[in-house]
């Protein structure tokens, strides 16, 4: 069903001759003209050209090869000199010596064409571009390009942008395409003025808008394709006005309403393909009246109502697709008339009705598809007259009845689909005639009796289903034969034996489905050697024996159900199903390198031994079943590490010992001990058993919040309370346990509200010790927030006030401060005093880093005993009365220093000088 259009340029190939491999090989063998024709033409001057307008167009086009990229510049190294007509690659010229066509299709040039100067060729009759890497936009110049060119190819490049509208000045072009770019915008009205066009290309680009009326007056018009596109609305009536229309493509565009009847005016058309668009209604009858017609592509739109009787009058169609509509009622018999069709396809709709008898007439049919309709009945025995038949799709209809012996006549049938429909009866025989066959579906039939021997000669066999059906008996020794099998599908049904030999051949397989059968014996051990199965499906069997080490090599494994004991090298397995089966033996701790594994079945076999702990580490596992075997010993408490366990069975083992906090179904073993108060914490969980253990203790209050639909806590050794929810009401639910009650609860005692339960002793337990814990924690606050505040107050004694980010005295390097303030003061030089008090002598002193501060250096007493003692206590007092005072208007503290020969203090610098000289000035005091 693939759409298969001629190339935009075949065409213009066979007007034009110039395969740039072949010319490109030739220019270094040979000194004459790569490709230099000579063209005559009637309505082309003759005359010669001046050496000046020569020159021109030599320039132009030197010009727009120097814009281009080098490789395209090597390409093109013919062109230089004066005369583009001499030796220049991919040009032709007329007798007058002006350039008329340049042919440069499928060259690899790369660039644009904005310097490409159009004007400047007057003669240009033909210019092709097509099959290069040129992008950018069209120039609007375009429209200056020579008023005679018939042929204008730039089709299979990377321009973008809107289709200019000057090309509507090209009035003598025959052939214009535009297609496979990445053209935007709509098709403009311009198009109208090209009415000596004969061919239109703007298909594979970006157009959106509708179809304008004046495609109308394209009266010469023969080959218009516009497909593959986002053109929308109707197709405009004015398109039955193009009565030389030979082929209309408008498919894959979003075109809506119906089929136009003047669509039935088209009576040259060959090809018309309108698919893939969003059209509705009917097909018209007037379909008919296209008489000429080999190709209709009326697939994948919304169509609806009967297939038209009128559709026989096409005697010349090859190919008919009417696929993905909802077309209803019966298969026309005046199909019949179609004795040259190839292709047909009406799958995907709604047809009833049975097939009809006149099908077989249609002899030439190499494709027939009439699949995913409603159509019943028996397939028609004349279907055996289509011996060119190479594909045949029948599946998912109603059809009943036998496979006739007369599909052996189909010879040639590559693709046989016969799967979910009603056939009953054996697989004939005769099925091993079409030798050609590789791929056959006949599952999800109600098919019995055996599998034929003659299955065995399908030799080039890749796909074969017969899954869901009613086949019994063993599988044939012959099925060997088929060494190219890649898919083989054989579930559900009634086979039996044991798996032969010779499916050891078999060594392509990548899908490979036995489950629910009543196979016996061992699996084929070198069926797996071919290492690309991904998906092998085994459960409902009766295997027994080793597992094949082969299934080690399957490392494409995405879903299995049948066990190995190297699974965790299946890296990409992520479900892994071998219920119901003999398998005995442990389970293999390797599983922890199948990392990818979200669901583990292995329920209802005779496995033995204990968990793995490895199992809990596998971080992706939701399902893990393990029920129904011979398991012993405690669930590993690394199981507690899957996070996104959702269900866990271990029902029906020989568990022990006591519950983790993950639990499920577990009934059935030996757990003591009580049932954890953290399944109560298990919002998730819906169902719960614990049956048939040994629980002692009381049953958690939390687990009356859960959202439990089923319980089963019966048969162990239960007492108090039962939580008051509708899950635990069933007698089946509690019944056999030592001493539970219930408020309203039939079968069981009222519990005494006296009696305090385990859980309310440990909430006043809880309660008590948190409220003790609170008032020890406050006392101990209390205490440490007041030794605090003392000592901050012993400690603000001997703090310095605001030192800020220049020093602190206390802790401070002494010896160096001193240097400092010594050097600051000049050795406290009178140049730098500023007053003299009682106590001492102020001075200025700039520190290392900058700072100004005031420094008051201690007058010593004459005294030298009294004397040193009271200027020792004066000098404390100082410094005791400044760390104690805070206060905007007293000068700041920074610090101070006592050393043998100098003893001072250092304060914040305050400019203007003395207060005491400011305040005995009247003037400076104000």
């Amino acid at each position: 069903m693939a759409y298969q259009y001629p190339s935009s340029y075949s065409f213009l190939s066979r007007l034009i001759i110039t395969p740039c491999f072949f010319i490109f090989l030739l220019f270094p063998l040979s000194s004459i003209s790569s490709f230099h024709v000579i063209f005559t033409s009637a309505s082309a001057p003759t005359i010669a050209i001046s050496k000046v307008e020569q020159d021109q167009e030599a320039l132009a086009l030197l010009t727009w090869k120097v814009s281009l990229d080098n490789q395209t510049q090597v390409l093109l190294s013919s062109w230089f000199g004066r005369n583009s007509c001499h030796h220049w690659f991919g040009v032709a010229c007329l007798r007058s010596g002006s350039v008329s066509d340049l042919n440069l299709q499928s060259c690899g040039l790369r660039g644009t064409l904005q310097n490409h100067n159009f004007s400047s060729l007057p003669n240009l009759l033909t210019l092709n571009l097509t099959n290069n890497s040129l992008h950018g936009t069209i120039p609007t110049n375009i429209g200056n390009i020579s008023k005679l060119i018939t042929i204008l190819d730039f089709s299979s490049n990377h321009f973008t942008d809107v289709i200019p509208k000057q090309l509507g000045f090209l009035t003598s072009l025959n052939f214009l395409s535009l297609a496979s770019n990445n053209f935007r915008g709509s098709i403009l009205p311009f198009i109208g003025n090209l009415k000596n066009l004969t061919i239109l290309y703007f298909y594979e680009n970006e157009l959106s808008g509708s179809i304008p009326q004046e495609i109308g007056l394209l009266r010469s018009l023969n080959d218009l394709r516009l497909s593959f596109n986002s053109l929308s609305g109707l197709i405009p009536p004015s398109i039955g006005k193009l009565r030389n229309l030979t082929t209309l493509y408008l498919g894959a565009n979003k075109l809506s309403g119906s089929i136009p009847q003047e669509i039935g005016l088209l009576k040259s058309l060959n090809e018309l393909d309108l698919g893939i668009n969003s059209l509705i209604g009917p097909i018209p009858p007037f379909i008919g009246n296209l008489r000429n017609l080999t190709t209709l592509y009326l697939h994948t739109n919304k169509l609806s109502g009967f297939i038209p009787q009128e559709i026989g009058l096409l005697r010349s169609l090859n190919n008919l697709e009417l696929s993905f509509n909802s077309l209803t009622g019966p298969i026309p018999p005046s199909i019949g008339n179609l004795r040259n069709l190839t292709t047909w396809y009406l799958h995907m709709n709604k047809l009833s009705g049975s097939i009809p008898q006149e099908i077989g007439l249609l002899r030439s049919l190499n494709d027939l598809g009439l699949s995913n309709n409603n159509l019943i009945g028996r397939i028609p025995p004349s279907i055996g007259n289509l011996r060119n038949l190479t594909t045949l799709y029948l599946h998912t209809n109603k059809l009943s009845g036998f496979i006739h012996q007369e599909i052996r006549l189909l010879r040639s049938l590559n693709d046989l689909e016969l799967s979910f429909d009603s056939l009953t009866g054996p697989i004939p025989p005769s099925i091993g005639n079409l030798r050609n066959l590789t791929t056959l579906y006949l599952g999800e039939n109600k098919l019995s009796g055996s599998i034929p021997q003659e299955i065995g000669l399908l030799r080039s066999l890749n796909n074969l289903e017969l899954s869901i059906n009613n086949l019994n008996g063993p599988i044939p020794h012959s099925i060997g034969n088929l060494f190219s099998l890649t898919y083989l599908g054989l579930g559900h049904n009634k086979l039996s034996g044991a798996l032969p030999l010779e499916m050891n051949n078999i060594t392509h397989l990548e899908y490979f489905q036995l489950f629910e059968n009543n196979f016996i014996g061992q699996l084929p051990d070198e069926i797996f050697l071919g290492r690309a199965l991904g998906n092998f499906t085994a459960f409902g069997n009766h295997f027994t024996g080793p597992i094949p080490k082969s299934l080690k090599n399957c490392t494409s494994l995405f879903r299995v159900r049948e066990l190995s004991e190297k699974w965790g090298q299946c890296h990409k397995l992520t479900h892994l199903n071998i219920s119901n089966n003999n398998i005995s033996g442990a389970i293999p701790p390797q599983l922890r390198r199948a990392t990818q594994l979200q669901r583990l079945d292995l329920s209802s076999n005779h496995l033995s031994g204990k968990i793995p702990k490895e199992l809990g580490m596998l971080p992706l596992l939701f399902d893990l079943l393990l029920t129904n075997n011979d398991l012993s010993g405690r669930i590993p408490l690394k199981l507690g590490k899957l996070a996104d366990l959702q269900t866990l069975d271990l029902a029906s083992n020989n568990l022990s010992g006591q519950i983790p906090k993950e639990i499920g179904n577990l009934s059935g073993n030996r757990f003591v001990d009580s049932i954890p108060d953290e399944i109560g914490k298990m919002h998730l969980l819906g169902s719960l058993d614990l049956s048939q253990n040994m629980l002692t203790g009381e049953i958690p209050p939390l687990l009356g919040e859960l959202r439990l639909t089923s319980v089963n806590i019966s048969y162990n050794q239960l007492e108090g309370p039962l939580p008051n929810i509708k899950a635990f009401t069933p007698f089946e639910a509690f019944r056999n346990n030592k001493g539970l009650c219930g408020n309203n609860v039939t079968h069981l005692k009222p519990c005494s509200p006296k009696r305090a339960t385990k859980f309310s002793v440990l909430i006043i337990l809880l309660l008590i010790v948190s409220t003790l814990l609170f008032l020890s924690a406050f006392i101990i606050g209390i205490y440490f927030l007041v030794q605090k505040l003392r000592k901050k107050s012993t400690k603000s004694t001997l703090e310095v006030a605001d030192v800020k980010d220049l020093f602190t005295i206390l802790g401070h390097d002494g010896n160096l401060l001193y240097e400092h303030i010594i050097q600051g003061t000049d050795n406290f030089s009178s140049k730098q005093c500023i007053g003299t008090g009682g106590y001492g002598t102020v001075y200025k002193a700039e520190l290392p880093n900058g700072r100004v501060v005031a420094v008051k250096k201690l007058h010593y007493s004459s005294d030298q005993d009294g004397g040193d003692m009271a200027d020792s206590k004066a000098f404390k007092s100082e410094i005791h009365a400044l760390t104690q005072i805070r206060h905007r208007n007293i000068v700041k503290l920074y610090g101070f220093n006592s050393f043998a020969e100098n003893s001072f203090l250092i304060y914040e610098f305050m400019e203007k000088g003395s207060l005491r000289n400011i305040l005995s000035n009247d003037e400076e005091a104000t």
